[in-house]
């Protein structure tokens, strides 16, 4: 159930380069930010002058025994007290504003950033660890961003407010009440080491739990059939358990930092209070100004306690930080190189009108290619496709039918040797030139959420009603869709799941068929339909690839036999080449498997 996946393990502590990376984000929101300040600094101001009203209070008022006076200092009490509400009231507003902003920027650029990846990225990356990146790494990350600041700002502002009143009241007691910060600091030091390196493991380990998460519930049927509840009960609660380790971990550490800031914050206070309830008895303080020094001192040591709580929220901010600035930062493996895209643009700008038209020649020429870490697939490979031929390949499970497939529609590029189209190297031309130009029908068709005219529409997003219709019709799927009361706005339900595989299939072929492509290619497109259905693909593709240079992949032999040229496919090498009658006469391994299908298929009927 669980899905092995390497993720990059980050060892530095404070991470200054990914912070600035995080400030690029913050910068428009510039505006927000400084009003934030400007708020942050009116509650500071209130919260500074509360001790100063006490020292008047006690000295003025208590300490005289009368009441003349007080009616204005309570008036003067009650305008900081609302003015400092409305402070907090517009702080809170303007941080939740940011917080969803930022969220909001973060999840665009990082779908964007997904949208350019190549291919092999999905290879290798399981849909659970995207998914963890996407939403709860970037919610922590907005909340922790605008929520930290708020934090940053109050706790920095009261404490130099705090120390400048401090400063100027006694600098003896304040240097006295201080004397513990140095030893905070190593503390702070070992703490944040620790806290850090359990909320990585946290982060991990939740990636791991939304890939169980995916695969469980897309493979639940599987599940169902092999009866692997137990299996994945075990091994989901395995995980839940390494996850509830870890975080208990980071809670005690964290929970050990606040206590410790606490103590030493209570020992600077109590030495400021010794010191000072001396000079009180001695006549060299007022006990009003000795209340405002000890408020002072606690209200220094409050904000330095919520700085080390935001402290450790800052490591788990990093360690989802890093996870999806590792994301967005992720470069595609294929691109274009800046000389083409400038002129004919990238996938969100391009520049149509600098854009050959695509005949469909293509031509490998001695390419070697081999996956990541893997042996050579192909090695010296050379083929001529004519434009508008039709080649079909057949071969055994890795022979590299589908690598040949892959790098002619350049979603791997060759490790050596080169591919061209139309007689010029495609890495010259633009990935979208290519593939805008080009159809594609899987053996597994996917279908969006939507209606049927929705999906068929994707292929070419400004087509009409018309135009919909008769890409059905081409592909024989009208019928089936008129079949439903709704139609063509039937709505098919996620990943298609309302239509049956064969219907998902010519709803596909026809929006291949919509955007009019060059080039096509079917990849098994009919080995898991019933054969009612493979006839109505067969009927459309002789109507169809026409004129069209195509590519056909198939298990079933019956489908390719009307291709131009058959490919016989075995390790990387065309070992057979010709018509569908001449391979026959060859009687070499295609006659041996074609002759072995047609006997399958004939006591197939005869049972039936």
């Amino acid at each position: 159930m669980s899905t092995p996946h390497k993720e990059t393990t980050f060892s530095r502590q404070l991470d200054m380069a990914l912070w600035k990376k995080l400030l690029d984000y913050v910068r428009p929101y510039k505006k927000e930010c400084l009003l934030l300040a400007l708020f942050m600094i009116l509650c500071a101001g209130a919260d500074a002058l509360y001790p100063q009203f006490n020292r008047i209070v006690i000295d003025r008022f208590v300490e005289q025994g009368t009441f003349r006076g007080l009616g204005g200092v309570a008036l003067a009490y009650a305008v900081v007290v609302s003015l400092q509400a409305l402070a907090v009231w517009a702080f809170i507003r303007t941080a939740g504003r940011i917080e969803m902003g930022l969220s909001y920027d973060i999840r665009k650029k990082a779908f964007r950033r997904l949208q350019e990846l190549s291919y092999d990225y999905y290879d290798t990356t399981p849909v659970g660890w995207i998914m963890a990146r996407m939403t709860s790494d970037v919610t922590r990350l907005g909340e922790i961003i605008s929520w930290g600041m708020v934090d940053v700002a109050w706790a920095v502002t009261i404490m130099a407010v705090m120390l400048v009143f401090m400063a100027v009241l006694n600098i003896k007691l304040t240097l006295l009440a201080l004397c513990v910060v140095p030893l905070l600091g190593l503390i702070s030091y070992y703490f944040q080491r620790r806290i850090l390196k359990s909320y990585r493991d946290v982060r991990k380990t939740n990636s791991r739990i939304t890939g169980a998460f995916n695969e469980g519930i897309t493979g639940a049927k599987t599940t169902k059939t092999l009866v692997l509840e137990e299996k994945n009960l075990g091994e989901f609660r395995l995980l839940t358990g390494t996850m509830y380790r870890s975080s208990v971990r980071a809670a005690v550490v964290s929970s050990l930092f606040l206590p410790v800031v606490m103590t030493l914050g209570s020992i600077g206070t109590a030495l400021a209070l010794y010191y000072g309830g001396a000079r009180v008895l001695e006549g060299a303080l007022t006990y009003g100004t000795l209340f405002m020094f000890i408020s002072y001192t606690v209200q220094f040591f409050d904000p330095v306690m919520a700085l080390a709580g935001i402290f450790a929220e800052m490591q788990n901010a990093q360690a989802a930080a890093e996870r999806v600035l590792g994301l967005i930062d992720t470069e595609p493996s294929l691109k274009d190189t800046p000389d083409v895209a400038a002129v004919y643009g990238d996938n969100f700008t391009p520049r149509k009108e600098n854009w050959a038209p695509v005949r469909g020649a293509i031509e490998f020429r001695d390419v070697s290619f081999r996956y990541k870490e893997g042996e050579h697939v192909l090695q010296g490979f050379n083929l001529s496709v004519r434009a508008g031929e039709s080649v079909a390949l057949v071969g055994e499970t890795g022979s590299g039918k589908s690598t040949i497939v892959n790098l002619a529609c350049r979603f791997y590029e060759p490790t050596s040797g080169s591919v061209l189209i139309d007689g010029t190297d495609y890495r010259k031309r633009s990935l979208l030139w290519l593939h805008s130009h080009l159809g594609y029908v899987l053996q597994t068709p996917h279908l969006f959420s939507g209606t049927i005219a929705d999906n068929i529409r994707y292929g070419r997003l400004d087509a009409s009603d018309d135009e919909i219709r008769q890409a059905a019709r081409l592909v024989n799927a009208h019928d089936f869709i008129m079949g439903f009361e709704k139609g063509y706005e039937t709505q098919v339900g996620e990943g298609g799941g309302r239509l049956s595989t064969g219907q998902k299939q010519l709803v596909s072929f026809a929006r291949a068929i919509l955007a009019d492509p060059a080039v096509f290619v079917l990849d098994e497109a009919t080995s898991s339909v019933d054969t009612e259905t493979e006839a109505l693909i067969q009927k459309a593709i002789t109507t169809v690839l026409k004129g069209r240079t195509s590519f056909i992949i198939a298990h079933r032999l019956s489908t390719i036999r009307n291709a131009d040229r058959i490919l016989v496919i075995r390790k990387g090498v065309i070992t057979e080449s010709g018509t569908h009658e001449e391979l026959l006469l060859q009687k070499g391994y295609y006659y041996r498997l074609y002759t072995n299908q047609f006997m399958e298929e004939g006591e197939e009927a005869l049972l039936d």
